[in-house]
């Protein structure tokens, strides 16, 4: 059972009103998800959410596909299921594969050994408090990836790992 309430557009804070009402007008089914109905709850939560999101989709540079392969990482190793299947979902419909997709659940390869190995620094530091070996940071490098890019992973970590976090924290019920 969820612990925090869940609100509507309506019956949200005054603060996380025009937030909700926005993720509301991008959402598929016209309504905020159970996550973010929470979330309105405290429009510090909202606004922290809703301000990562932001920069990321405003300054990021990773194509879609390899936000959302970090994003199932991430949400794996996070060990939430709202967030697991949330994030297969984006992955399915940004170009991944059902194999491709459980790989990035299981950490196997995904035929993409460039994504694998960006993957494998993402679930190493969300498994450890954000410290990764040298051996999986250097490799990371020789695959082709950039500090900037190294340093954006960073960022879809920590929207993962906020939004699995209070999923779990919130006992979220899942609606998707």
């Amino acid at each position: 059972m969820s612990r925090i309430p869940t609100h509507t557009v309506e019956d949200a804070p005054e603060a996380s009103r025009p937030l909700l009402q926005k993720i509301a007008q991008s959402s598929p089914t016209g309504r905020p998800l159970n996550l973010h109905a929470q979330m309105a709850h405290s429009p510090a939560v909202l606004a922290g959410y809703t301000s990562l999101r932001a920069v990321i989709a405003e300054h990021g540079t990773l194509e879609p596909k390899v936000s959302w392969a970090l994003n199932l990482a991430a949400a794996v190793t996070v060990g939430n299921d709202y967030m697991i299947g949330i994030a297969s979902r984006f992955a399915r419909v940004n170009g991944w594969t059902e194999a491709q997709i459980a790989a990035l659940r299981t950490g196997t390869t995904t035929g993409d050994t460039k994504i694998d190995v960006l993957t494998r620094v993402v679930r190493e530091a969300a498994a450890n408090s954000g410290n990764v070996t040298d051996v999986t940071w250097k490799a990371a490098r020789q695959s082709g990836w950039s500090d900037a890019q190294l340093a954006e992973a960073f960022a879809q970590l920590g929207l993962t790992v906020f939004t699995g976090y209070f999923l779990n924290y919130a006992q979220t019920d899942p609606d998707v």
